[in-house]
């Protein structure tokens, strides 16, 4: 697994050149968002142990198979950790994949396996998570959310964008990294997430798939764009 530090509180865990999972510092103790895919639990707990601090919690932008893939590990060996989800994914973890009757009726893609962890925060737009502010993100998931580092405007955007191949959004399929694009539920809302996030003018763009890009907003508009079809 590569372990990169792109500030003092950011720390980037990547398996296979491509799946992100992001610790947080904290005065307190480290933030774990997404626990990448399955059997990464060791490599993870001995990034923890490299950064110095112990994991005190874990938030998941949403509820696929390569960001809650270590979850179940890692909460059986972090057992005073807390777990933290939106409302709305928490339902994925059950195996409960059933459409709200308000929502889009677009078809669930990408893997939502289920989980024996069950959250102990379920998150909601405005909630914080250490120093972290939850963003509503959904389209990717219905209930995707990103956090805003509110000391320094990183966003860690989970798949609402992508790096890899260039920056995007998830609302059309980017030819050179395709995957995040394919495993999208509902592309319109997709596309009203990456303005809403974009509007929060983040110093740096951290993702689940691809580089941590810094000053990103210039290729968020592009990424938009290209979205929109202009």
């Amino acid at each position: 697994m590569k372990i990169v530090r792109h500030t003092p509180n950011l720390v980037r865990l990547t398996r296979l050149g491509a799946v992100n999972a992001f610790l947080v510092v904290e005065d307190d103790g480290l933030t774990l968002v997404d626990t990448l895919l399955p059997g990464s639990q060791d490599t993870i707990l001995a990034a923890a142990r490299e950064v110095g601090q112990p994991i005190a919690r874990i938030a998941l932008t949403h509820a696929h198979g390569d960001h809650i893939g270590s979850l179940d590990a890692l909460a059986a060996a972090l057992p005073t950790a807390t777990v933290a989800i939106s409302e709305r994914d928490a339902r994925f973890l059950t195996g409960d994949k059933t459409l709200d009757p308000g929502e889009p009726q677009s078809k669930l893609r990408g893997g939502y396996p289920q989980a024996e962890t069950r959250p102990g925060v379920r998150l909601h737009p405005g909630d914080r998570v250490g120093s972290l502010e939850v963003v509503a993100a959904p389209g990717h998931t219905p209930g995707q959310v990103a956090f805003l580092d509110t000391r320094d405007r990183t966003l860690i955007a989970g798949d609402a964008y992508s790096t890899l191949g260039g920056v995007a959004t998830t609302a059309k399929l980017n030819p050179r990294f395709p995957l995040p694009g394919m495993a999208t539920w509902d592309k319109p809302t997709a596309l009203r997430t990456a303005r809403d996030l974009r509007a929060l003018n983040p110093a740096r763009l951290a993702v689940g798939h691809g580089n941590v890009v810094e000053s990103p907003v210039q290729a968020m508009d592009a990424a938009i764009a290209r979205a929109e079809g202009r």
